[in-house]
């Protein structure tokens, strides 16, 4: 179950006419901060995004698997917008839901804290978008621009300015 942290974040997001792979990304973050305070481990990264947007999904948020995206993980995505179209939600088997919790719980948690550093997490970031297209990146960061607002565009600016003078 998502936090309510998480669910107003959302809301906030979907107000906004953030698109729903950033609406996604809280969920994300969630499942980042669960690892990093140790509610349960992972094995890498992407197991952590996973989790993430599985919940995402499954509370009803409409992100679409990738193109490259393996069989196994379309019919997960698919069952996961199943869930989150269901009206009566039952509750899964507490047996189940012991056994997931264990399974996650006995991952190293030394394994699972250098799955979501900042240095891993950066690497996973340029993975994926090195697997996009210069036109998709740059599309990308137009509807960033346009949907971010007057004060955090300029908090985005000022940033730059300093990266730039820190790189030269």
């Amino acid at each position: 179950m998502p936090e309510a942290k998480t669910r107003r974040a959302v809301e906030r997001d979907k107000r906004e006419g953030k698109s729903a792979s950033t609406q996604a990304g809280e969920f994300v973050r969630e499942e980042i901060e669960h690892v990093r305070e140790g509610k349960h481990g992972v094995q890498n990264t992407q197991q952590a995004i996973a989790i993430g947007l599985s919940k995402a999904r499954r509370a009803g948020i409409d992100v679409e698997p990738g193109d490259t995206a393996s069989p196994a993980i379309k019919k997960k995505a698919r069952k996961d917008i199943a869930k989150s179209r269901k009206t009566a939600t039952k509750r899964p088997a507490a047996k189940r839901s012991a056994g997931a919790r264990k399974a996650l719980k006995t991952a190293s948690k030394k394994v699972a804290k250098k799955a979501v550093s900042h240095t891993a997490l950066s690497k996973q970031a340029k993975k994926a978008a090195s697997k996009r297209t210069a036109a998709d990146r740059s599309a990308a960061a137009r509807k960033a621009a346009r949907t971010k607002g007057p004060a955090k565009r300029s908090a985005a600016a000022k940033k730059a300015a300093r990266t730039r003078k820190k790189a030269s």
